[in-house]
């Protein structure tokens, strides 16, 4: 039995009548939903695919890139240093403890103003650099 595509493309399936999807379109999927900011299970029901079946596709590629940024001695690759710009906002009135804004990629802005926020934010940051992702995420 076969499908087809938008592009007249003869999918196959197996022998429960599951399609099976290309490698090629399976990382097109998965690009995508990491471009989309919503949820597997969001994303997954929007394009079409089982969400356990997703999941699976994309708890197998982040296990294949964990491997993949391990260096030959087993060690995790080092973090990429960021540049830090700091502005002069301070007026003559302000307050010495004005403290940073730290902004991350896509979008997230962090405002430190005490010695306990930066190391908490120093614990976020350590935690996020080793791979941690969203809590509804497990694989």
């Amino acid at each position: 039995m076969t499908h087809l595509e938008a592009k007249q493309r003869i999918l196959k399936t197996d022998s429960r009548g599951r399609v099976q999807t290309p490698p090629e379109r399976r990382e097109a999927l998965l690009d995508e939903f990491e471009r989309s900011g919503l949820s597997g299970t969001r994303f997954a029901e929007m394009v079409g695919v089982v969400p356990v079946t997703f999941s699976a596709w994309v708890c197998q590629r982040r296990r294949k890139r964990a491997a993949n940024s391990k260096k030959p001695g087993g060690q995790i690759k080092p973090v990429t240093l960021l540049e830090a710009v700091v502005e002069n906002r301070r007026s003559a009135g302000a307050s010495s403890s004005e403290g940073i804004v730290l902004e991350l990629d896509g979008g997230a802005k962090i405002d430190v103003r005490t010695p306990e926020q930066l190391r908490l934010v120093a614990e976020l940051l350590g935690l996020l650099s080793k791979g941690v992702d969203k809590p509804s995420t497990v694989c």
